[in-house]
């Protein structure tokens, strides 16, 4: 039997978290172990009940981001295990994802990681929104990296399995095989928030691995997808362009004259 093991990072998630746990526990083939690595939220009292579920450790840090965070979880992962899932909190899966991720990883051993279809999830309605939210991660002719059908509605545009250039990091199921043939941690440390998914993307393809989105993995996915531009802090904004330069820093590439006009455009016109 196949043993996955799940990693969530927390901030501030209180009010998400309980629900991602719940359909962590509700699959219909159990997880091994749920490690959540707090990033120095304000409240922890909550953490204290969550962490009293069975299989469930509690790892609390400060806030060292996202890459450093998951990779802190990666140290508690049990030497048994044969599959991470990596979810965010804000993130749902169906009843069967763990399942059929397993049926499709034993079936293609050329895949390293997948991913499916995430659809919003609109948290303060405690509904869906009735739109996709990431069906694998793309880029544009001149370097822009997009989740391909976001606020598309769902007409089964995207139903076709296919190897796909970087998956959203909301959501990665991974084979431990794979992860151990990368160099130093799975997460660059050095991306602190945004873009880590693509550069782990990256590194994970170079090393010979498939990415794979499949259809059939479903999740509801809650971040503020839906939120216009310019209601997103400026420096969040300035991070996220400052970490695409860093990603063709990593991994040089012609698109480097695209990131490098994202930030000047961010960081001089706010744009």
């Amino acid at each position: 039997m196949q043993e996955v093991s799940a990693i969530i990072i927390s901030h501030n998630s209180d009010r998400v978290l309980p629900r991602c746990l719940d359909a962590l526990t509700q699959q219909t083939v159990a997880v091994r172990e749920i490690i959540i690595v707090d990033c120095g939220s304000d409240d922890r009292s909550s953490l204290l009940f969550l962490g009293a579920r069975k299989g469930v450790a509690i790892v609390e840090a400060s806030n060292v981001g996202f890459s450093r965070a998951n990779n802190l979880g990666m140290e508690l992962v049990s030497h048994q295990t044969d599959f991470v899932v990596f979810l965010n909190p804000d993130t749902f899966l169906f009843p069967d994802f763990i399942e059929t991720a397993l049926g499709i990883c034993l079936n293609n051993p050329e895949v390293g990681m997948i991913s499916g279809k995430l659809s919003g999830y609109d948290i303060k309605q405690n509904a869906p929104t009735g739109r996709l939210d990431s069906t694998g991660v793309f880029r544009k002719w001149y370097g822009c990296w997009f989740d391909r059908g976001q606020r598309e509605q769902d007409r089964g545009q995207y139903d076709t399995p296919a190897l796909v250039p970087a998956l959203c990091g909301a959501l990665l199921f991974c084979r431990m095989t794979a992860l151990r043939t990368l160099p130093g941690p799975v997460f660059d440390p050095d991306f602190f928030l945004y873009k880590e998914d693509i550069e782990l993307s990256l590194r994970m393809r170079k090393a010979g691995w498939q990415l794979l989105y499949h259809p059939r993995l479903l999740a509801y996915h809650g971040r503020g997808w839906n939120k216009k531009r310019g209601t997103i802090p400026i420096e969040l904004r300035c991070m996220a362009a400052e970490n695409e330069i860093l990603l063709y820093k990593k991994h040089p590439s012609p698109y480097m004259i695209w990131a490098w006009l994202k930030y000047f455009l961010v960081r001089f016109f706010h744009l």
